[in-house]
């Protein structure tokens, strides 16, 4: 391995690895232990990590210890093995990249408020980091990474404490917030400008946010300096589930902002939080588009392994219009139409794809088929599913939610829906077990839609959720549920950039009564640009019209669509069930030109009633006009 102080002197763009917490989180670490510790109780499975990264193509492995200082050593009782967990930190990274990797050693803030903000000193500071420096030194590191830290003035001791003790080349990265700045206010410009000035050889940012930001502030900071800058961002921000942190970016979106990093002048480019060998690998492609190198081998415990051998040859992602019809038409911005049409609630389902049948015969691209809504028992979603294709020979867009099952069973329906043929997923969170007939039912919620939309789009490029090769990628067309009314519209199109992120193809809102209100939400979104399928449900009654504005979450039918409801209904039947399909075709009319596909819901499993809105369709009409001539 050459000094890198040459790397620096080159105009060759290198990799830095990703995660080590997600990653030894993954592979079966609680997170109430002391992840610096597994460098001693675990060493094989740190050593591990390294070497996945390695294969990955990173070219600068980080130690495992970012928290390996004094004061959060004593968190745990741990300050008295200092020196024993950072030098077998350096040598374990440098075990697990061998001949292929240079080893940073990591070093994090200390967790301790220093002057002026508390009681901690400068000169104290710069001493608890020169522990942690002479230690990663002795271990072997060829340069250091000081990382995550929010105060300039903290990452000023930690220079220092370097350059007091060693002239190994220091990658010196700042974390900021939302708004750009540091958690103190500073901002990119003048944090540049002082670690410029401190010595920093390597000036970046990492942690705390995903690539849109740090992209954005990175721009600032190369008009300032001429020191080589560093991007490692989070995989997006994380998402709170019951706990559990998500991380929801995909590898595809990483490299992509990998390219948008280099144009910017970006030289080292990474991972942080959230971010796996499946992103590093795609980073590490694009940059080696940008910046050609050798084909790079490791050497680890076993035989030689080819960087290549992550994902294998022989297995491709699909491309996505060549998932399914209904997907091909997703991509070719193509208008798309689908019933909606429940599961049957026993086990005899012929009455309910004979209905369906009606809607092949009419020219309907897809029937979707809900997973329990409502929190209601029928026969599976995707048991139904599997009827409709095999006997049918429509297309399914199968509703998948998380309510009723873990991660493990979630992987093993969505492998199984796979390999019988399944393409199309609406990806949701799932109604409430309390809002069925059944209270006492419990909820799972391992993840949220959006977790479980980053978990279909690993999948699809062959990876499960430990991101384990799977073999064969899945091939699914991957949707997720939107809610132009929602209460807090803030909040929905902030989950909803979320699941644009973590790989959602288009997506479908819930039943459109409030056209104004939907106008304004695309408008809202424009920048998310995927594809929008309004659903659309013909009312039958007044009193279905009083159900669903008060009973179905996210669904809001406007006072003058209740009003016109409550007078025909009066009248009749009839005349209710009239003016609720004419309410219905007024809405497609009105929003036909914002969107890319409708979902008719079949009010009762009524199936002709929900055909009888693609009349206003100008193609519809043809083609109907055509079957009765």
């Amino acid at each position: 391995m050459k000094n890198f102080r040459d790397a620096l002197e080159s105009d060759t763009i290198h990799v830095f690895d990703g995660a080590m917490g997600t990653m030894l989180y993954a592979k079966g670490v609680y997170i109430n232990r002391c992840y610096d510790e597994t460098n001693l109780t675990s060493p094989d499975l740190v050593r591990e990590v390294h070497s996945e990264y390695c294969r990955a193509g990173a070219d600068i492995l980080e130690t495992n210890t970012f928290g390996a200082t004094s004061p959060k050593l004593a968190q745990y009782g741990l300050e008295g093995s200092l020196r024993e967990i950072n030098i077998a930190a350096a040598q374990l990274a440098r075990e697990g990249g061998g001949d292929s990797c240079y080893v940073a050693g990591s070093i994090g803030p200390l967790g301790l408020r220093i002057e002026p903000y508390g009681p901690t000193s400068f000169e104290e500071a710069k001493d608890l980091f020169k522990e942690q420096v002479a230690a990663l030194l002795e271990g072997g590191v060829d340069l250091f990474s000081l990382e995550t830290f929010n105060d300039v003035s903290e990452m000023r001791q930690a220079i220092q404490a370097v350059r007091e003790l060693c002239d190994l080349p220091i990658v010196a990265q700042m974390t900021i917030q939302t708004d750009g700045n540091t958690s103190f206010g500073t901002t990119p410009e003048l944090l540049t400008t002082q670690l410029d000035e401190w010595g920093a050889d390597v000036i970046g940012l990492n942690c705390g946010v995903g690539p849109a930001i740090i992209l954005s502030a990175l721009e600032k900071m190369r008009a300032v300096t001429k020191k080589k800058l560093a991007a490692q961002p989070n995989a997006g921000l994380p998402r709170d589930v019951q706990g559990r942190q998500f991380y929801m970016c995909s590898p595809e979106y990483m490299s992509k902002f990998a390219k948008r990093f280099i144009q910017s002048g970006a030289k080292f480019i990474g991972g942080c939080c959230g971010t796996t060998p499946a992103h590093i690998k795609l980073i590490s492609d694009a940059v080696r588009a940008a910046s050609p190198r050798s084909q790079r081998s490791v050497i680890n415990s076993g035989p030689l392994i080819q960087v290549k051998e992550i994902v294998p040859s022989e297995f491709k992602v699909v491309p996505p219009e060549e998932r399914s019809a209904w997907s091909r038409k997703i991509v070719n911005g193509e208008f798309v139409t689908s019933v909606e049409v429940l599961p049957p609630k026993g086990v005899d389902a012929q009455k309910t794809l004979d209905s369906i049948r009606l809607l092949k015969d009419a020219g309907v691209d897809g029937v979707n088929i809900p997973d329990g809504a409502r929190a209601q028992s029928r026969m599976s979603a995707l048991a139904t599913a599997v009827l409709v294709e095999r006997q049918i020979g429509i297309e399914s867009v199968l509703h998948y939610c998380c309510r009723d099952r873990n991660l493990l069973g979630m992987m093993s329906d969505l492998l199984g829906a796979s390999a019988l043929g399944l393409r199309n997923l609406l990806l949701i969170t799932g109604d409430p077990p309390k809002m069925g007939p059944y209270p006492d039912a419990t909820a799972v919620f391992d993840i949220d839609a959006i977790g479980l939309t980053n978990m279909v789009n690993k999948l699809n490029h062959g990876l499960d959720l430990g991101n384990n090769p799977i073999g064969q990628p899945t091939a699914f067309c991957i949707g997720v549920g939107v809610n132009p009314g929602a209460i807090n519209l803030e909040e929905e199109i902030r989950r909803f950039e979320y699941k644009v992120e973590a790989g959602a193809q288009y997506a479908i809102t819930q039943p459109v009564f409030d056209t104004e209100q939907l106008r304004d939400f695309i408008k809202s979104i424009e920048h998310v640009k995927i594809p929008i399928v309004a659903g659309i449900w013909p009312l039958v009654s007044y009193r279905n019209a009083e159900f669903l504005h008060n009973e179905v979450p996210g669904v809001r039918v406007t006072p003058s669509i209740m009003e016109r409801m409550r007078a025909a209904s009066a009248i009749s039947k009839e005349a209710g069930r009239d003016e609720g399909l004419k309410i219905a075709r007024e809405s497609l009319l009105e929003v036909r030109n914002i969107i890319r596909g409708v979902q008719v819901s079949a009010p009762f499993g009524n199936v002709k009633y929900a055909l009888e809105v693609f009349d206003v369709l100008p193609e519809f009409a043809s083609q109907k006009e055509a079957a009765t001539s």
